[in-house]
């Protein structure tokens, strides 16, 4: 007699999970109604008996992601009184005001790759709420929703933004956490741009990410090898700005994923090893209304209208003052050297790489901004919310805007004037608000403090050891 499986949790096909998630993924773009939505999705996990748990996500304020996993039956009788503890979370409430809610955002539904996440799960975004259900003021996920709603709502503009995220793959599990024992950080690849053997540890890496990231919607366009050793990117296309955020939180996830049960290390640390490129999370922006690409123009300087270079003149004038956020740690500052097509110019070009902001050349669908001084590491809500609110409100150049853009100035070369300028700033006050703005540059300082001084040529182990995407509780009670 055949014995029956013990266990029959859901697992799907990549193919299979990909329509589903495109479905899911066209619903939030068509903006159904939450209800809506709601009411389909508690169906669904009431009706498939093979779902065991729902994993919950949310981001903290410097932009890590963070997971648990709730039983469905549980989640199912309890999706209004989520609560957790708030303090223990960086940069979010103090122990004395320690309750939190969590508002599970139905629209943002992923079904996962069983064989990543395990068989049986599926997976939602999370707001966070004050306990009397108001929204937290540290939840940039939050922030960056209703914004880009309000947006809409006034007269039908949309905010659409694709990130170009390179990471490194390194030898061995957990190497980022390890790098205080070994000193260094070893390549698994040495091939360069685009070069990658059929079978290789980095090319076979790449193939089993973006195969995961297509079976979750993300719509990939292409992916490879990069210029530095052992480096890869895996673009996918544009969307509203929410989606894509939560895609840049998916694709970090599933890379480390993928690269741990290959015993290797998916790093995003913007400059692991110096004397290579480091790792960018270039922004790609526009804004549109009807279907009509609000920053084309035929006819004006490099294919950009009147709007798209007032949104760039924005940029530039605030530039130092948002420069914490893009580039939100000790590490992040090596990578604004201008050796190695650094991005640390304070200004457009249409070609050159070192420029802040670059003016890709495009048509009517696809002109737009592209800010290449953005970190892979930020908090990718408070990076799309900043530039967003900087670009649209930002204080404009006092003097002539083409004078301004044709003069070379350069970001910061240390988090610590990055963090004086940010604090100083009454437009950042305005923008993130007084509460976000003081919490943020205490915990930027607070990891600062914890490394040299003096960047130096060779990386610090306290600058890996103290980062915030890869510290953990006992590593920075050690300090």
């Amino acid at each position: 007699m055949e014995q029956k499986p013990l266990r029959d949790f859901l697992e799907i096909p990549y193919d299979e999970l990909e329509e589903l998630n495109l479905k899911v993924k066209r619903q939030r773009i068509k903006r159904e109604s939450p209800d809506k939505i709601r009411e389909e999705r508690i169906k669904y996990l009431t009706d498939e008996k093979r779902i065991k748990a729902v994993t919950v996500c949310f981001t903290d304020l410097e932009g890590r992601l963070h997971m648990l996993d709730y039983d469905k039956k549980f989640l199912l009788k309890s999706a209004d009184n989520l609560t957790f503890d708030g303090s223990s979370i960086r940069g979010f409430s103090a122990q004395a005001e320690s309750d939190l809610r969590l508002n599970v955002d139905w629209s943002a539904f992923y079904w996962l790759p069983s064989d990543i996440f395990g068989p049986g799960k599926v997976l939602a975004f999370c707001e966070v709420l004050e306990r009397d259900g108001t929204p937290y003021h540290s939840d940039m996920r939050g922030q960056l929703k209703r914004a880009t709603e309000q947006l809409f709502q006034k007269d039908g503009t949309v905010f659409h933004a694709a990130p170009e995220i390179e990471g490194f793959l390194f030898k061995n599990r957990d190497a980022e956490r390890h790098y205080h024992e070994e000193g260094k950080f070893e390549f698994i690849s040495i091939g360069g741009y685009y070069h990658a053997l059929p079978g290789d540890g980095l090319r076979a890496f790449i193939d089993k990410a973006a195969e995961a990231q297509r079976a979750m919607g993300f719509e990939n366009e292409k992916d490879h090898p990069e210029v530095a050793p052992s480096q890869f990117e895996m673009n996918f296309s544009y969307s509203e700005a929410l989606v894509a955020a939560d895609q840049i939180q998916l694709y970090k996830l599933l890379c480390r994923q993928v690269a741990a049960q290959q015993g290797l290390t998916a790093s995003f640390l913007p400059k692991p090893v110096t004397g290579v490129n480091g790792n960018g999370m270039h922004i790609n922006m526009s804004l549109s209304k009807n279907n009509k690409n609000l920053f084309y123009d035929k006819g004006g300087q490099d294919g950009l209208s009147a709007m798209g270079w007032e949104f760039i003149d924005r940029i530039l004038n605030n530039a130092n003052d948002i420069c914490l956020v893009l580039n939100s740690s000790v590490n992040s500052y090596r990578r604004l050297d201008p050796h190695y097509e650094a991005p640390n110019q304070i200004k457009a070009s249409a070609n050159n790489r070192g420029a802040m902001v670059r003016i890709p050349f495009g048509n009517e669908r696809s002109a737009r901004v592209e800010c290449r001084s953005v970190a892979p590491d930020a908090n990718p809500y408070m990076v799309l919310f900043t530039l967003l609110k900087t670009g649209l409100e930002g204080p404009q150049p006092q003097e002539d805007a083409e004078t301004k853009r044709s003069r070379t100035r350069f970001l910061p070369d240390n988090i610590y004037d990055a963090v004086r300028f940010f604090k100083g700033s009454q437009f950042v006050a305005q923008t993130l608000g007084e509460q976000v703005q003081g919490k943020y540059a205490e915990l930027k300082v607070a990891s600062a403090d914890r490394c040299p001084k003096q960047l130096g040529t060779r990386v610090k182990d306290a600058e890996i050891q103290f980062h915030h995407e890869v510290t953990n509780q006992y590593l920075w009670n050690l300090f």
